[in-house]
């Protein structure tokens, strides 16, 4: 192999965006176009003891993975991944030349020093043996050097800078490969893992190439189109532009492009990947980015939200993920508790005994305008609108606790003069006198979505020991035009709309049965969850 090699790991690390299942049809195209292309890497799934099954790419064993290989490799060497916490060594049988050639060993820090029989044990079976340790900034430099020294009696194929939360910089690359490359058996390679969350892929695998010119041999991991979990990897067809037109390499850049097209493109149609500011956030704080994805599914949460979530946990937890920790943070970042007790007398004395529309601010609540409005007339209710004022209803108080929807509202001003009742974790922004309810008077465990507005709102309603509620606006979600106001719309992924909708019925059917016992409640407009309150 020359100096400079090409690793592909879409069909592995491409895998955590579509349960490691991409059908057989693709693992044969991806595998065929890579080899095609002229890559000299191509790394094809998972070694796991479970999970393995047809059109996935987990195997239990190298036999598993022989129908994706072909029986003519070339040049081209074939590579899994075994994290070691997840794979029994044993089930691996010694190497014959029709499945992969190399196995990646993947290990957290605190296992570093039990992975070393792992990693022999491949070696003893005939497999090139690549060390893939966990996020490389996690070490000190003094815990790396001992790393290495214990790598060196192995003397692997290759030893790889993993940047795991994507968090480097050209400073921290220069760093770490110096001391590898100081250390490091001279015939092995070092390779370079990047995950893209600083938009630093790319640049980093420049430098990395730069760095090891006249050194070392060197293998860099990339993706078709960058996919990979959250912001995603470096594209391997960004790095096959810079080598081909810098270093003189002569890659197929037309076959990896027709792969994309083909078979990549209608894979964001299943899952979403690339840099966004939330992952940012993450790789700024060297966090996992299932902390992220866990904080977006929130509501009320902003980009600023995450940060603060993400700079309250201690550094080690970042790395993993403690939902319980995350959400208890998340509640504190939220609470902001103050004492409300003077606010919601005078709500209570307000509110106690009448009747109240409750405005969600779902398409219904303008197409079934004609209704609300007769509705308004006939009964004389309290109309309360919740985040937005839709134009031409009447509205007696508007209730926020949406931190976003709070700043566009004041951003364009649709209020006017109606009162408003927020939430205490809006209550640092507000700009506007308001009746402030502390937040955890309403909030309830147990659902990701909690924060969920019109469910606070039905609690609260509750406590203050209203007649009658009647719900307008609150539809459920469906793919597209989910909102009376179509600048509010943000929701494309089907996944989150049935997890919202399966959460939001959870809630309501939770709410019918812990309110009072007095308490009439009822949707006025059309809504997925009429039937949870159907009167008899």
């Amino acid at each position: 192999m020359k100096n400079i090699a090409l690793l592909d790991c879409t069909l592995r690390d491409g895998g955590y965006l579509v349960d490691k299942t991409f059908g057989e049809s693709v693992i044969h195209s991806v595998t065929q176009g890579l080899a095609a292309a002229g890559l000299e890497i191509i790394e094809i799934g998972f070694l796991q003891d479970e999970g393995a099954g047809e059109g996935k790419t987990v195997y239990r064993s190298a036999s598993d993975a022989e129908r994706y290989i072909p029986r003519e490799k070339g040049e081209t060497m074939y590579t899994v991944l075994a994290d070691y916490s997840r794979y029994s060594i044993s089930l691996l049988e010694p190497y014959t030349g029709r499945s992969f050639d190399a196995v990646r060993a993947c290990f957290f820090k605190k296992e570093r020093k039990e992975v070393l029989h792992f990693c022999r044990e491949i070696q003893e079976k005939g497999y090139r043996l690549f060390v893939q340790p966990v996020d490389v900034l996690g070490y000190t430099d003094r815990e790396l050097l001992e790393l290495l020294e214990d790598v060196n009696q192995l003397e692997p194929f290759c030893f790889s800078i993993v940047d795991t939360f994507g968090s480097m910089y050209e400073e921290d690359l220069s760093r770490v490969f110096s001391l590898v490359h100081h250390n490091l058996a001279p015939a092995s390679r070092i390779g370079f893992h990047s995950h893209n969350n600083l938009q630093m892929s790319s640049a980093l695998s420049q430098k990395l190439i730069q760095l090891a010119a006249g050194k070392r041999r060197v293998v860099i991991d990339g993706t078709l189109a960058g996919m990979g979990r959250g912001a995603g990897n470096l594209p391997t067809e960004l790095i096959v532009q810079f080598l081909n037109s810098k270093c003189g390499c002569r890659y197929d850049l037309d076959c990896l492009l027709d792969l994309i097209d083909s078979e990549i493109g209608q894979m964001r149609a299943r899952a979403e990947w690339g840099y966004n500011t939330p992952y940012f956030i993450a790789g700024s704080f060297n966090a996992h980015v299932n902390n992220v994805s866990y904080l977006l599914k929130k509501n009320s949460v902003t980009s600023k939200g995450i940060r603060y979530v993400l700079n309250s946990l201690p550094e080690e937890t970042r790395k993993r993920y403690d939902y319980a920790l995350l959400e208890r943070t998340y509640l504190d970042y939220l609470s902001f508790d103050v004492d409300d007790n003077d606010g919601f007398q005078r709500l209570r004395q307000a509110f106690m005994g009448r009747t109240v529309l409750m405005v969600a601010p779902g398409r219904s609540a303008s197409e079934g305008k004609n209704a609300i409005l007769e509705f308004i007339s006939k009964e004389a209710p309290l109309v309360v609108s919740i985040n937005y004022l839709l134009r031409d209803l009447p509205a007696n108080y508007l209730y926020m606790s949406n931190l976003k929807r709070y700043r566009r509202w004041m951003h364009e001003r649709h209020a006017g003069s109606v009162p408003m009742i927020v939430t205490s974790n809006i209550q640092k922004d507000i700009e506007t006198e308001a009746t402030v309810i502390s937040l955890s008077r309403l909030m309830k465990c147990g659902w990701q979505h909690m924060d969920n507005s019109a469910i606070l709102l039905l609690r609260l309603l509750d406590q203050l020991e209203v007649r009658e509620i009647a719900v307008a606006g609150l539809d459920g979600y469906s793919y597209g035009g989910n909102y009376a106001e179509t600048v509010m719309e943000n929701l494309k992924d089907h996944a989150v709309i049935r997890e919202l909708n399966a959460e939001i019925e959870s809630m309501l059917v939770d709410f019918r049965d812990t309110k009072r016992g007095g308490l009439d409640v009822h949707f006025l407009t059309e809504s997925r969850f009429s039937h949870i309150f159907q009167r008899s």
